[in-house]
């Protein structure tokens, strides 16, 4: 990974609340890096730019464990949805990368109208 500071990092917590698993996550100022697997290691990068909507999820399950889940949606063809399961602090973090998306959209000068696009990257 380059020389960008990591702003946040965390790891899927699937039972009770723990970290039990082999996928984290890490948040920079630009970017939002998902590294999952054991043997077989797979890592996703999102430019933040490119984030459209924000989500929480936290079923009663979830709450009890104090997790929640956070579900993206992008203007990425690679991984146009996912999510962000099961952190800590998760409406916190949901709130601080809002606030980066926002920082990024305004630092590249991109308005909502530039996500508005079809499939054949036409104006509705």
């Amino acid at each position: 990974m380059e020389n960008t500071q990591i702003l946040w990092t965390d790891r899927k917590r699937p039972i009770f609340g723990l970290p039990l698993s082999f996928t984290v996550y890490k948040l920079t100022s630009e970017k939002l890096l998902i590294e999952s697997g054991f043997l077989s290691k797979k890592e996703e990068e999102v430019r933040l730019y490119r984030v459209m909507d924000l989500t929480l999820n936290r079923p009663l399950f979830q709450r009890i464990f104090k997790v929640g889940t956070i579900h993206c949606v992008t203007a990425d063809k690679s991984t146009p949805e996912f999510d962000i399961k099961k952190v800590r602090n998760s409406s916190q973090v949901k709130e601080f990368l809002s606030d980066l998306v926002e920082k990024q959209r305004d630092e590249k000068r991109i308005a909502g109208r530039e996500f508005m696009m079809d499939a054949d990257d036409g104006l509705f």
